[in-house]
């Protein structure tokens, strides 16, 4: 009988329903937990307070948005899957470890930038996260082509935009812990480009706008 082009060459072939519930989860909670660090502090007035407040929404605005991009990328991947083996569902577990982990230094860098005197740690522990989970979806997209687990439909728009992006952010997120090392808040800027360039969908945008027009 021949072999099915589908089909990995070795392992055990799993079902992706469960680990897609799972991680959808996972990216529900951590994208969550962002939220649990937006307060006012005193002293001042109330308006002061708000706005005193500021780097923890900026915080709050990049991690959601790298986590929402991380999810969108994830989507766009298990989408395409046929099945998955145990090697993948483990490789899956540590892109969510990270995931839930990005609220911790979240709350680290949002603090630091009232205290200059932590600055430095804080950004690269932050910057240090984003290129992880950046680096560790690319190593699920890699590892499902090689064992041949995507099905042979294609791949979908969304996964060839997140492919295509995963150079130049991995290059903008290096470019932006080294410059954190001496400019940290201009790193802290760098993470936000990022972080809008990961979901905002350009090229499928202009192209639509040229549609219309």
């Amino acid at each position: 009988m021949p072999a099915d082009p589908d089909r990995p060459h070795g392992g055990r072939v799993l079902s992706k329903d469960r680990m897609e519930g799972f991680s959808d989860g996972v990216f529900g909670f951590a994208i969550t937990l962002l939220v649990l660090d937006l307060a006012v502090r005193p002293p001042g007035t109330a308006l002061q307070q708000v706005l005193h407040a500021w780097p923890f929404y900026l915080a709050y605005v990049i991690s959601f948005l790298t986590i929402g991009g991380a999810w969108l990328a994830h989507t766009a991947l298990t989408d395409r899957l046929a099945r998955t083996d145990s090697l993948f569902l483990r490789l899956n577990l540590l892109v969510l470890l990270v995931v839930v982990f990005l609220p911790f230094p979240t709350r680290l860098i949002a603090e630091a930038l009232h205290n200059a005197s932590f600055e430095r740690v804080y950004v690269t522990l932050y910057g240090l996260t984003l290129l992880a989970i950046r680096v560790l979806g690319a190593a699920l997209d890699a590892y499902a082509r090689r064992e041949h687990l995507y099905s042979q439909k294609g791949e979908g728009e969304e996964l060839q935009s997140t492919q295509r992006k995963f150079l130049p952010v991995v290059t903008g997120y290096v470019i932006a812990i080294l410059v954190g090392l001496a400019l940290p808040r201009l790193a802290v800027a760098l993470y936000f480009g990022l972080a809008v360039y990961l979901v905002v969908p350009f090229r499928e945008t202009a192209r639509a706008l040229f549609r219309h027009t």
